[in-house]
């Protein structure tokens, strides 16, 4: 297997300090313990190993934010909860084949971890892990933690090491650009970062244990569209690098084949977030996605690869994001106008088959506040189908988003944001790239950009950081540039991923 594929000298090697000491953690009603092995050391020797256990919390229930509940609905009888919450269809709360098998009841993970970073591995399970996969844990209640994050960070050093960089990353948005902890943070970012990198390089090299460097592969890529602020300007490599690492390990793991066959049983865990990291990235890109033909093959099947119990949208409008990929990279080398209007047509048409009308939008939340997974999911679905159409309008030759029909798509949408729990703890960071697609596509005065604040403002910290934050920057600057062409007569508008280009930015927006 290839393990050049990594460049170090992109990261320098770091200054090791000794770290500040952990912050307090919060507490919710909800809590796991953990057993963490610390190791001291003196002039690099190993002196002694400590054992602690500690007591985190898991997720507690969503808070009623804009429902107009009282908060006190733990309190509210049980059986009316559980009819009301899945009285939509039962949910499959083992759905994933995850790598590591489901934690048991009684198993005390155990993480080794060094006495300088205790208190990242601290912050990253007490208040990084939760804002990972919300979807996903709608859909399965503390599967993220139990099935996902534990054993990974029980059994994969380079997977430990991503996340402590993560959560060094997240307490660094936190402080802000001046805060009295900030040079320390990015020495703990870099120091992480560069350590995972050389992992990843040694484990490559032996060419085994091609799932658990899959997993931290993965890791690397989508964490930081999780935390981190689009100014952080510290050393790192760009995502679709280590995705062209993951690939390969995908490809020796026969993942795709696997995904092809498994039209009834459960996909790969790790198969399902690649797709959806694929999918999208390739729309950052101007390229097809590199699976394209097995979301093809699953897309005329009409089988799952599980995009919606893990991101909320639904399979088949992924699979159709996928082929205006491939449409956008065929025009793009040179595919004639008639063409192009051809595939517009046939792919407009498939949306079309993929929407099952307005009235299956309804409200997230049951009567008693818990949230309805399958409805959530048919709302975010609806989302990202008419993002889908807008991304698809813009290929149209002499494409103008001042037609009726564009901005008509625009403001649906708006409208649709409606049905999607906002807040700290809404959904909003689930949408950042059709809220990119239709934001870049919105015109002066448009209901979507005055939904687009209130929602971020909705949001406080949570609106600055992650790829939200990230879309939320570049949005501004798209909407300055095209508003000023649009001043001056211009039909055709900047395009966002020009304006990524100009910023030097190289993120993954999903």
């Amino acid at each position: 297997m290839p393990h050049d594929i990594y460049d170090t000298s992109m990261m320098p090697p770091p200054q090791l300090i000794p770290s500040y000491p952990p912050f307090a953690p919060h507490y919710s009603p909800y809590e796991v313990d953990i057993k963490t092995e610390s190791q001291t050391f003196v002039d690099d020797i190993p002196s002694r190993k400590d054992s602690t256990i500690s007591t985190f919390s898991a997720y507690p229930a969503p808070p009623l934010s804009g429902t107009g509940l009282e908060e006190s609905w733990i309190q509210r009888d049980y059986f009316e909860s559980q009819r009301e919450t899945f009285a939509e269809e039962p949910v499959d709360f083992n759905f994933f084949e995850f790598a590591h098998g489901p934690m048991t009841p009684t198993h005390q993970a155990i993480i080794q971890v060094d006495d300088c970073d205790q208190h990242l591995l601290n912050h990253f399970i007490d208040n990084v892990l939760r804002l990972i996969f919300p979807i996903l844990e709608a859909n399965q209640h503390g599967s993220t933690r139990n099935d996902l994050i534990l054993p990974a960070l029980e059994s994969n050093k380079c997977y430990l090491d991503c996340c402590l960089s993560i959560s060094a990353l997240h307490l660094r948005s936190l402080q802000g650009s001046h805060g009295p902890h900030v040079e320390q943070l990015d020495l703990d970012v870099t120091r992480l970062r560069y350590s995972t990198i050389n992992e990843l390089c040694t484990a490559l090299a032996r060419d085994t244990d091609h799932a658990q460097i899959l997993e931290a592969t993965l890791g690397m890529i989508f964490f930081q569209c999780t935390v981190g602020r689009p100014d952080d300007g510290l050393p790192d490599i760009p995502w679709h690098h280590h995705f062209q690492a993951a690939t390969s390990l995908i490809n020796r793991l026969e993942y795709p084949q696997s995904l092809a066959r498994n039209s009834n049983t459960h996909p790969p865990f790790n198969m399902t977030l690649a797709a959806w990291i694929d999918i999208l990235g390739a729309t950052m890109l101007c390229r097809p996605p590199v699976f394209a033909d097995t979301y093809r093959e699953k897309n005329v099947a009409m089988s799952s690869a599980g995009l919606a119990e893990l991101m909320g949208c639904e399979d088949s409008v992924m699979f159709l994001i996928s082929e205006i990929a491939c449409l956008e990279a065929l025009k793009k080398d040179g595919m004639d106008d008639g063409q192009v209007c051809a595939h517009v047509r046939t792919l407009g048409e498939h949306i079309s088959q993929t929407d099952p009308g307005p009235a299956v939008i309804d409200n997230a939340y049951s009567a008693t506040g818990a949230i309805r997974p399958k409805q959530l999911s048919k709302n975010v679905t609806a989302v990202f189908r008419l993002a889908a159409r807008i991304y698809l309008c813009g290929l149209v030759p002499g494409y103008d988003r001042q037609q009726m029909n564009v901005a008509g798509l625009v403001d649906q949408l708006t409208g649709l944001m409606g049905f999607i729990p906002a807040g700290p703890d809404g959904f909003d960071r689930s949408l950042a790239w059709p809220l990119l697609i239709a934001g870049s596509a919105s015109l002066p005065g448009s209901q979507f950009r005055t939904m687009f604040a209130q929602r971020s403002d909705q949001m406080g910290d949570l609106a600055l950081s992650g790829s939200f934050g990230r879309i939320r920057e570049l949005l501004q600057d798209v909407w300055q540039l095209s508003d000023e062409a649009l001043a001056r007569g211009e039909i055709q508008g900047v395009h966002w991923r020009d304006v990524m280009q100009q910023k030097g930015w190289d993120f993954l927006l999903i």
